[in-house]
This record gives C-alpha cells, structure tokens and sequence, in this order.
C-alpha cells in the first residue's frame, strides 16, 4: 500500500488554521447562514419566531443551542421545493433520496453551492493521498443519489481523470480496472466486496490490481471490515461521510496519513452531538447524536439537522479541524429484541472475527405472538464452502450464536449459507435488515 502523505504546502490555509481562527470563521459564517435561512425560508422563520429566538441571539457559537432542531420530518413536510432560500430558478441542480419510508428529501444547489460541494470532495480526495492526474473510478450510483455526481465533480476539481462506472455490471467493473488500471476506487464497501469476489471469480488477485486507494462511504461500516478490504485488495481504505441533506459525500473525510475518523470540513459544516432522547448538547468525546448546521450553503441551508446518527465528536490530529469517530449506529434504526438494543455493526464485528465466515449477512427480524425474534442469516467463505460438514456448519452457527449472547446480549437463530447464497447488492448500499413484524395500522 502507498501512502502520500501531503507536505504542508499541499494543504488549505483553514486546514493548518488556529482554533481561534477556526471558530471565528465559524462565527461569523453562522451567523449569516442563521440571517440567510430565517429571512427566506418560512419554515425557519415560523420554527425561529415559535422557540422565541432570533439570528440576532446568536453571539457565540454555543448560542447554537437556542435555535431549534430540523430532521427529515421537516424536508417532507416542505416537499418538494418548501426549504429553498433562493429562487427555483437560481437552482442549478436537484438531488434526493429514494423516499422508501416516505416522501422523497429533496435538497438543491446553487452554483456556489456545486461550487462548495466540489471544494470539499477535491480536499476530501486530496486527504486520502488522492492528487491531480491520478485516475478515479466512481462505483457510486449518479442520478438523484448524491454519491456519484458528488464524487464526479470533487474528482474533476481536483484534476483527477474520471471514470464514471456508477455502479452494477461488476463484471465490466473489474474489466475496465484492468484495463484502465485507475489510482483510485470510490464506492460503498459493501459493492467493494462484490469487485473484490469477481476479481476472484475470475482467477485473478484483487491485490495485484492497478487500485491503490479506496474512499468508502454512504454506508456504515466498521473496522474490521477495513481491514479486511485493505487485506484482499492491497488498498488503503478510507472513510468519506456525508449526506444529501447537509450536502452529499464530502462532509467530512478521513486522512490517509492517520486514519483516525473523518475529519469534518468545519468550514462549511459544523457539528454538535447531543443526547438524542433530551436534545442536550454533549462534550466532545461523549457518544450521541450528530447534528449539523450548514455554514455557507445558499439553496438549502439545514439548521441543526438532526443525521439520526450515533457517534462521537474527537480532537483534531491531520488537520485543524475535530473528527468524527466511527458511526455506532442510528438513533432511529436501533432494533430492540425483547427489549435488548442491537445495532447491525456489532453483529458485523462479530462475523468478521470468524475466519471461514464471509462478510455477507442478514439481519431479519419477525414477530412470534408478542415477542420479537431475531434470525442471523450469514454465509460460509468460497474456500470453505462445500468442504464443511452439516455439522461443522452447524457448530459454526451455534459458536456465532453464543458469540452474539454473550457480547450483544440477545439470542438469535443463525443459520449458515453456502458461499454466494445472500443477494449481493447491485448499485449501492446493503440491505442488512429485513423486517418482517406486522405494521402499526394507522
């Protein structure tokens, strides 16, 4: 694996910036986005005017926790165009989510906006050892999904070549790596392991590829998975974050010389964690909720936008800028089991510590009388596959079952598939749940 670690010369003014810089920046850029989204946006003015606060309330940055809170809730109910501080007309361009448990979130940029957005995934490139005239192949989905067309222009700004394979084919993936031979991939990590089966598939080694960097992210994913993509691929897997409704991918990306978290573009971007039952802003180092006020967004600036994800704000290292550490989980996506919290990613580490299991699962979750039950659908290593016995596989399951008691304080039924037997995703994230209890009528 190759590491270029960027001189100081090679980095932004604000990345080497004082706190006290920082912060001033922030101050000042908080204060006009807090003006910009209450003078334009009808929804901030009556939310702003409802908790009996004002723009003018804010002298310092703690002054943030005044102001109320935004989440999905507040993009559906301003569908579509509803959270726009500008004119339709001065949006150049539209992105938003699938809406599969709703309506869709809609977000819009402005030129200075794409302009933003671009700035932050060049840096975010640059970060993970990326450098104008390398080759970029994007596996992220384009279209509405932010992934793709997010990765695309940060990648032409920083003056990489482009190669915009958005995802599915896998067979032409791996074909066009060959061929191409690209310095860096950027998709989920879960698709990764799919390129990474075909190079296998068809004979060749994933290590010995042209790949030297991979930026992952629109997903969650642990460390244990890290290493195990950086292991068969020969890569340095790096961790970008983001999300449409505070920007896209570019939010905030980790450093290839300390891979120690994302590092937030503060910026543009700043970031609280709070308690998520009480809304209590929490010390950095406390794990909570993020929360993200945009600094410099003009089509759709987001005010304390609830992500719903669970980690914890940690001290600059590469940059001047503070970290997010790993994402444990969601707020709103935690399953209860009989009254026991579990979080997809610690059955993922789990898994990953068995050395005949392959990184594939299934978490499905039904509805026995009144009690919940949750089945781990996991699947067995090409190299062992078909060579175990029904009973060794069995063994194997009740020793993964015990491992989940014992560490993540529910019992499951696991159940082991031969290799290949759980549906790879196509063109973007895992489906790690399957919920199956009957839906609340109403």
């Amino acid at each position: 694996m190759v590491q270029r670690t960027p001189a100081p010369g090679d980095l932004e003014a604000i990345e080497r910036a004082s706190r006290d810089e920082l912060q001033a920046l922030q101050l000042q850029r908080m204060k006009w986005s807090l003006r910009h989204a209450y003078d334009n946006v009808p929804h901030y003015r009556a939310a702003f005017d409802a908790a009996g606060v004002h723009p003018d309330d804010l002298k310092t940055l703690a002054d943030l926790a005044k102001f109320p809170f935004s989440d999905k809730k507040t993009l559906r109910d301003n569908y579509p165009f509803g959270l726009f501080a500008v004119p339709r007309e001065q949006v150049v361009r539209i992105h938003g989510s699938s809406g599969t448990t709703g309506k869709a979130t809609v977000v819009g940029y402005t030129q200075n906006d794409i302009n933003t957005w671009a700035e932050v995934v060049a840096r975010s490139i640059r970060a993970a050892g990326g450098r104008a005239g390398d080759m970029v192949h994007i596996s992220y989905g384009y279209g509405l999904f932010t992934g793709g067309l997010g990765a695309h222009y940060g990648a032409e700004r920083l003056g990489c070549t482009v190669i915009p394979m958005s995802g599915g084919q896998t067979e032409k993936q791996v074909q066009l790596i060959c061929d191409f031979k690209p310095d860096i991939i950027m998709v989920t990590p879960s698709y990764m392991l799919n390129i990474i089966e075909e190079f296998s598939r068809q004979g060749m080694d994933p290590a010995e590829s042209s790949l030297k960097v991979g930026i992952f992210g629109a997903e969650p994913w642990t460390d244990a998975m890290r290493a195990e993509i950086e292991t068969r691929a020969g890569i340095d897997a790096l961790d970008i974050y983001g999300l449409s409704e505070v920007m896209g991918p570019g939010v905030a990306s980790e450093c290839i010389e300390s891979k120690d978290g994302p590092v937030i573009w503060e910026d543009h971007f700043y970031p609280e964690i709070i308690d998520p039952d009480t809304g209590e802003v929490l010390p950095d180092g406390a794990e909570g909720e993020l929360v993200f006020t945009s600094l410099t967004k003009e089509a759709l600036p987001v005010i304390r936008y609830r992500t719903r994800d669970l980690t914890r704000l940690l001290p600059p290292t590469a940059r001047a800028m503070r970290r997010i550490g790993k994402i444990t989980g969601r707020s709103d996506d935690m399953l209860i089991i009989r009254g026991v919290n579990v979080f997809p990613s610690q059955i993922e580490e789990l898994i990953l510590k068995m050395p005949k299991l392959a990184p594939h699962y299934q978490l499905v979750v039904s509805r026995e009388g009144h009690l919940d039950k949750l089945d781990v659908i996991g699947e067995l290593r090409a190299e062992v596959s078909g060579k175990m016995t029904e009973f060794d596989t069995e063994a194997l399951a009740r020793e993964l079952g015990h491992q989940i008691k014992t560490y993540v304080g529910v019992t499951t039924r696991v159940r082991l598939l031969a290799a290949g037997s759980i549906e790879r995703t196509l063109t973007g994230k895992a489906r790690r749940v399957v919920d199956k209890r009957p839906k609340n009528p109403g």
